[in-house]
């Protein structure tokens, strides 16, 4: 039985999304989201990769962490110039699975930024295993890469396996493993990894998300590809601080080239969800945001690097 995680609620919880696949320098911002726009001689990194930077304000003060880290921690860090962050600041590194969009940005940032004291890197099970995929069509797996557990400790973190869902500062939370509630959020037998001699599918049993809670308003929550399922990732949630009511759903939902069953099968349960704000972003797909876009008019954003993100208890 999985006890609640008790998290500090937040008054202010504020993300920015330093990269994702796409950048739109004329979108429109909106009661929750900031657009960054470019000027002369500026440019803003897209890339297929996702990497964020969160701000919690607290009762105890506010607390700073980066989780995921992209693939070009040098665009990265130049689009964190150009928002105005000291990535520096980050008390806490979270990478939500060991998987190559989201950890080859990190020694890049770690090494610019430093880690005094050495600072906690969050990790899930199975993060620095080899994995690979398969193309469409072929049975030729293709190498797409490993993290190397002895390249991020020579940066002066302190690696912290997480298993389990735990408050890691004031006002955040770690979803720890993510239960596997529904029947078709299943994994993709075209993602392997390497356990022992074999390659096998990737159950990404270590995936990690992110949740605050928000004063008066419920959960947001954070993912980074949701292999598991973006709606098991909210129950997860959910379920482990025993809140019920969705204030805000940001993050990966890896429902590109998923069949057309799986998108509406996963957008009704999200209705059923009723987030107030919705936001799919980096490996979503367009069939699926698009569906989403359709059907959720009244709570969908599209996302594009450069924007921040800020859910207030204060504003509705």
């Amino acid at each position: 039985m999985v006890q609640p995680v008790h998290t500090m609620e937040a008054d202010e919880v504020r993300i920015w999304v330093l990269t994702d696949n796409y950048y739109d320098s004329l979108r429109p911002d909106s009661e929750v989201s900031t657009h960054y726009r470019v000027g002369a001689g500026e440019c803003v990194h897209a890339e297929h990769g996702l990497s964020y930077y969160v701000e919690v304000s607290t009762g105890a003060g506010t607390s700073r962490c980066m989780f995921d880290f992209g693939l070009d921690g040098e665009r990265i860090l130049g689009n964190a110039r150009l928002l105005g962050l000291d990535l520096g600041k980050s008390e806490a590194f979270v990478l939500s699975p060991g998987h190559f969009d989201l950890w080859p940005g990190a020694e890049e940032i770690l090494r610019r930024i430093g880690s005094p004291g050495g600072l906690p890197f969050y990790v899930g099970e199975e993060a620095f295993l080899r994995r690979g995929s398969l193309r469409p069509g072929t049975t030729e797996v293709q190498d797409i890469g490993k993290l190397e557990r002895g390249g991020i400790e020579a940066l002066g973190v302190r690696l912290v396996e997480v298993r389990e869902p735990a408050r890691i500062l004031p006002g955040i939370g770690v979803t720890g493993r993510i239960g596997r509630v529904t029947d078709y959020e299943t994994p993709n037998p075209a993602l392997l990894v390497r356990r022992g001699e074999r390659m096998e599918p990737d159950d990404f049993r270590g995936e990690l998300a992110l949740f605050f809670v928000l004063k008066g308003k419920g959960l947001v929550v954070v993912s980074g590809c949701a292999h598991a399922g973006i709606v098991n990732t909210v129950r997860q949630a959910q379920k482990v601080s025993g809140v019920r009511e969705v204030h805000a759903v940001i993050g990966g939902f890896h429902l590109i080239n998923a069949p057309s069953d799986r998108i509406r099968r996963t957008l009704a349960d999200i209705r059923e969800l009723e987030p107030r704000y919705l936001v799919p972003a980096h490996c979503t797909g367009f069939e699926a945001l698009t569906a989403f876009s359709r059907e959720m008019p009244g709570v969908f954003e599209l996302n594009t690097a450069a924007t921040r993100y800020r859910f207030s208890a204060l504003t509705r």
